[in-house]
């Protein structure tokens, strides 16, 4: 585990089932401490951070020069609620989000278009988790309405 990194996101990011070669999209990446830990455990695959914020996003990416210049990790502002694949894009194995409001209650407006596309992004048997559990929760997307 890189240094700075909060328990919080240590407990979280360890407890998610990582390996080698995934595909893993994080929504609300924030500065992009659990997304340069997780570029870091997934050896060849690759991780999609998200963010609303621009200002998240400019953070993200200065602090993550070595983990983009390996091809492991990229940075894009999106909210989730409007978050596409683009074209030519593979899907994702996991997905996951900490302390964002369309997924944890506080706007709960956003909740049904960001399961959507969360849903939209991953491969038929992808696997979403978010916090609130011990220390994650999964989120069955099966039941969710395209």
């Amino acid at each position: 585990m890189a240094a700075g990194v909060s328990d919080r996101i240590r407990v979280f990011v360890e407890a998610l089932p990582l390996k080698p070669g995934l595909r893993v999209l994080e929504v609300g990446c924030g500065p992009g401490v659990a997304a340069r830990d997780i570029a870091r455990r997934i050896g060849d695959g690759f991780i999609l951070a998200i963010d609303r914020s621009e200002k998240a996003i400019r953070l993200a990416r200065a602090g993550s020069a070595d983990e983009m210049a390996w091809g492991c990790l990229d940075f894009r502002r999106a909210a989730i609620e409007d978050f596409a694949l683009n074209a030519g894009e593979a899907l994702f194995d996991i997905a996951f989000a900490m302390r964002v409001g369309a997924l944890d209650g506080r706007h709960p407006e956003a909740n049904q278009a960001a399961l959507t596309r969360i849903k939209a992004a991953l491969k038929p048997h992808g696997r979403f988790f978010i916090d609130g559990g011990d220390p994650l929760k999964e989120i069955d997307l099966v039941r969710c309405r395209s």
